[in-house]
């Protein structure tokens, strides 16, 4: 897992030849968030400097800045001297990141539909058509399918007048993402996920706040089950490994 994308034939890191620091800097944040949200690493795998900074053809004060900044959202982990790592992952963190997920995009989702106008509910069709394409056109690549699933859920949050619990929302959506990623390489459980996200499009569109909330946190509480199911499985093999 440490070398291997999701479902991607590649490693999810690509070389960066952006000039100047901040920018370099801003390029690998972007990038390991990516990766670390999106499962490429395992659970507490060490973040070795030299092995980031040969993979991504950059700097290390640039790479340092940018894990300084990851362990400041609490994306990776900052271990004193001995650099950073992944976070472990735990069905109690798991149960925390889901209950306060649903919480706060519930509250924005409320919000976005009360105060959503015509250019709105546009941004929510596009979106559920794009993503739609990704979910019923065989097996999607996560990445794109990760991609048109997040722009889908930004879009029902678009209209929400507070820029803090959009914030929060992106907080705990990345927080979530990260188990997520995690388990899709591994889950064979059998689920719509497409006719989930329609029931919560036609719930919005509709004005309906309160069917619309509660097909969401549904949503939300399946995906947690199955990611605790497999979490309770793989965690016997992270721990064996040492994760670096």
């Amino acid at each position: 897992m440490s070398s291997a994308g999701n479902e991607t034939p590649d490693n999810g890191i690509d070389n960066l030849n952006t000039d100047g620091n901040n920018t370099l800097a801003g390029a690998a944040y972007d990038r390991l968030k990516a990766d670390v949200t999106g499962g490429i690493f395992e659970p507490g795998q060490r973040l070795r400097i030299d092995e980031l900074r040969k993979a991504l053809g950059t700097g290390a004060s640039p790479l340092r800045e940018a894990l300084s900044r990851l362990a400041a959202e609490g994306i990776v982990l900052s271990v004193g001297q001995r650099g950073f790592r992944v976070p472990p992952v735990s069905i109690e963190e798991l149960r925390d990141i889901t209950s306060t997920r649903i919480i706060v995009e519930t509250e924005a989702l409320r919000q976005s539909i009360e105060h959503g106008d015509d250019e709105w509910e546009v941004g929510v069709v596009a979106s559920f058509h794009r993503l739609t394409k990704v979910e019923t056109g065989g097996r999607p690549e996560f990445r794109e399918w990760d991609r048109c699933n997040k722009a889908f859920h930004d879009a029902l949050l678009a209209a929400c007048p507070s820029r803090w619990l959009l914030r929060l929302c992106g907080t705990m959506y990345d927080q979530h993402r990260r188990y997520r990623a995690i388990v899709l390489q591994t889950a064979t459980a059998r689920r719509d996920v497409h006719g989930e996200h329609e029931n919560i499009k036609n719930a919005a569109l509709a004005r309906d706040a309160a069917r619309a909330c509660a097909e969401a946190e549904e949503h939300i509480r399946r995906t947690a089950e199955i990611d605790e199911q497999v979490i309770r499985e793989q965690m016997p093999s992270w721990r064996a490994s040492g994760a670096g």
